[in-house]
C-alpha cells in the first residue's frame, strides 16, 4: 500500500484548535486522537513486520504468550486472560495459527470441557524470526530511546489499572526494563 502523502501541517492540533474555539480547551480530545493515530501507525508498522509469516500482531501475541509459558502450551481461555480479548477471538487466532501449522490443540486433561493450544517447533521458529526482526525496528517505536519508552508505558499504565486490566497491588512487576 502506498505510503499518503503528508499534510502541510499537524490536523490533530488543527482539530485541537478548532474544538477549542467551539468548545474550549478540551485537552483530552487531543491525547486520545494522538493516541488512537499512534496506535493505527505502529499496528500498520509491526503488521508489515508479520504479514510474511502469514501472521497479525494478535497471532504474533498468541505465539509470544505460548513460548513464554512453562510447557509450550496453555488453555484457550487463559490465552484469553492474558491478552485481554474475548473467548471468540482466540478460538479465531488458535484456528488460523492451528491452519498454519504453528500450533495444535488437545483436549485439556485437566479440565474436560477445555483445549490446550500448544506452540509448535514450526511455531517457534516463526516467532523467533518474526521477534528479531521486531525488535530490528523497535517494534516501530525508533524514534524514542529505552527511558521515552518506559515513560510512556508509565503514562499509560494509570488508564489500564482504571479500566481493570489487572489489580495495581504488591508484588506487581516493575515497568520493562525496570528492576525495582
Amino acid at each position: 500500500m502506498p505510503k499518503p502523502l503528508s499534510l502541510p501541517f499537524d490536523p490533530i492540533a488543527r482539530a485541537d484548535e478548532l474544538w477549542q474555539h467551539r468548545w474550549g480547551e478540551v485537552p483530552a480530545m487531543a491525547a486520545i486522537t494522538s493516541i488512537m493515530r499512534a496506535q493505527q501507525i505502529l499496528l500498520s508498522q509491526v503488521d508489515g513486520v508479520v504479514k510474511p509469516y502469514g501472521l497479525t500482531f494478535a497471532r504474533y501475541e498468541a505465539l509470544v504468550l505460548l513460548t513464554f509459558s512453562q510447557k509450550g502450551e496453555l488453555p484457550l481461555s487463559k490465552i484469553g486472560e492474558r491478552l485481554m480479548v474475548h473467548p471468540t477471538s482466540v478460538t479465531n487466532t488458535v484456528d488460523r495459527l492451528e491452519k498454519a501449522g504453528l500450533v495444535t490443540r488437545r483436549p485439556n486433561p485437566d479440565d474436560g470441557r477445555g483445549v490446550l493450544a500448544a506452540i509448535t517447533e514450526e511455531g517457534r521458529r516463526v516467532v523467533e524470526s518474526a521477534s528479531r526482526e521486531l525488535m530490528a525496528m523497535d517494534f516501530g517505536l525508533d524514534g524514542y530511546g529505552p527511558d521515552q519508552c518506559r515513560e510512556i508505558f508509565d503514562i499509560l499504565r494509570p488508564l489500564r489499572i482504571a479500566a481493570g486490566d489487572f489489580a495495581d497491588g504488591e508484588g506487581a512487576p516493575a515497568a520493562p526494563g525496570r528492576s525495582e
